[in-house]
Formats: C-alpha cells, structure tokens, sequence
C-alpha cells in the first residue's frame, strides 16, 4: 500500500518561468537514468525481493522516495512553463537571442501535457520499461542501482551548470546530495551481502567450478600498445594480462540461407583469411612453385 503526503520531499519552485530548461529538465524524469528509470527498478527490485528484513526495506524505502523525486521534477517542470508558450513566449521572441532559444521549447509538453511535465526524456522519447534492472539477484541488481545513481547524478551536474535560476538549483542541490547517498547505501549494502554471506565478489557465486578454468583469469590484449598490463587488476587483482591472444575458434561463416529468404549465398566463394581461403591460397603457390 502506498500512500500520498500532499507535501513536496523537497521545494521546487523556480524564479521565474523558462520553457527551454523545462524541456532539458524532462531528461532527469524520462531518460535512461532518469528518476523513472530508477524508480521502476527499486519498485521490481523490491517486489521481487525474496527476503524479508533489512535489504528489502531498504529498497522499498528508496523506491518510494524516488516517486517523490519524480513529483518533484515533474512540479518544477511545470512552474517552468507557466505562462508559456503564450506569455512568456511573446516577451521572449522581443530579443532576438531569446527568440532563437525558443526553438529548444518541447511543444508537447503544450500540446500533449497541457503546460507540464511528460513521461519522455529531453528528446521527447517516451520512458522504456526497457531501462530497469531487476533481476532478484541483489548483488548485480545493487551494482547496477550504483551505477544508475552515478549516472543520474551526472546528469543532474550537468543541467546544475546551465541554469543561474536559485529555485532551480536549490532542488538540484537536494538531488546532487541525495544521488550521493544513494551511490554509499548501495555500496555499502553490497558489502552487507557479502559479511551476511549472502553473496560473493563474483555475481552469482554460482557454477565457477564449471565454468572454463583457463579462461576466467585473464585478460585478452586486443589493444594497440602495452599500457593495458599496467593496471592494478594484474598486479593486485592477480588477473594475466595475455599480450597475444589468439583465436580459438574457426571461422564465424553462416549457415546456407534457406531458400525462401533469398539470401545472398555463393558456396563456392571463401571470404579472405578464412582457413579454406588460406589453405587454397597455400595449395595454389605450391602449383605454382
């Protein structure tokens, strides 16, 4: 059960009106990493939660905060457009700097929202479920909540420094601090799951006697130039650095098409480098010679 408290978490209310940071400011409720996004996935983080207790609640505890951040945004979003396109759009287009700002309005947050906020990001791409991450395992899932919180507090950075409106960064600010302590709760959660021994480094600590013991401590050298063997992770991580990898497979060719498909198809053709082309390009200089 959720409840609504008819109060703002935080202020948002911007000096004045400006339709062309409304638009901007839609990327931090719609976008990839915006509060949407985050929402939805501490929402089916927690409901797909199988243990009761300490980590759950911590999620549900985020998730409906981050409902809050959406009304949030979505309030500034339309104060920004008060009086916009009509009055304000009219005092604006005076100064001809303005006028050409005024092409960066979103119209559908007139003609579709009525002058508010929509669930898109600043492109006017509507919201994707595809964004969230929920997979029941609580270590990937919190790797992959650190990351949402580091990209949403980037962007957030980067719409902080294009505006000067005060009421507008007042809210920023708020958010910046709140993306920070998302980023530690989560970091700190994951190293809960390990004590709890929950979880391990490895996501999921499952199958690593199965899998191919050759091949999960080393690093392939697909790079120009040696700086990739300088890092940390072949020293203290113990991971071997392989300067010359080689293939271990044959050649990547595609079956015959079906017919029906009329796919471009010539059996007798063999793609340069292939093992067939190199060991005809072999036989014919043996001829040759």
């Amino acid at each position: 059960m959720f409840r609504h408290t008819k109060l703002l978490q935080f202020e948002a209310k911007p000096e004045k009106p400006d339709a062309v940071y409304a638009h901007k400011l839609q990327e931090l409720i719609g976008g990839a990493f915006g509060e949407m996004s985050v929402t939805m996935q501490y929402l089916f983080q927690g409901w797909n939660c199988r243990i009761e207790g300490k980590y759950k609640d911590l999620i549900m505890d985020t998730a409906t905060e981050e409902i809050g951040h959406v009304e949030m945004l979505a309030t500034m979003v339309a104060r920004l457009l008060e009086g916009a396109p009509a009055t304000a759009t009219a005092a604006a287009v005076k100064d001809p700097v303005m006028a050409a700002m005024i092409g960066g309005m979103d119209v559908q947050q007139t003609i579709v929202a009525g002058g508010g906020a929509l669930p898109a990001d600043s492109n006017g791409t509507p919201w994707n479920g595809k964004y969230i991450v929920a997979s029941g395992n609580l270590l990937a899932d919190f790797r992959a909540n650190v990351a949402a919180e580091a990209q949403g507090r980037l962007q957030t950075a980067r719409l902080y420094n294009m505006t000067d409106d005060p009421g507008v960064k007042a809210m920023l600010q708020f958010n910046l601090a709140r993306d920070t302590v998302h980023q530690k709760q989560w970091l700190a959660a994951i190293e809960e799951l390990k004590a709890d021994g929950l979880e391990d480094e490895i996501a999921p600590n499952a199958l690593l006697d199965e899998e191919d013991q050759k091949h999960n401590n080393t690093i392939w050298h697909l790079s120009d130039g040696p700086d990739g063997a300088k890092g940390g992770w072949t020293t203290e991580a113990g991971i071997e650095y392989l300067m010359d990898p080689e293939p271990l497979g044959g050649p990547g060719t595609a079956p015959k098409p079906d017919p029906a498909l009329y796919g471009t198809y010539a059996p007798l053709q063999d793609a340069k480098g292939t093992v067939k082309g190199k060991v005809k390009a072999a036989k014919a200089k043996t001829k040759k010679g």
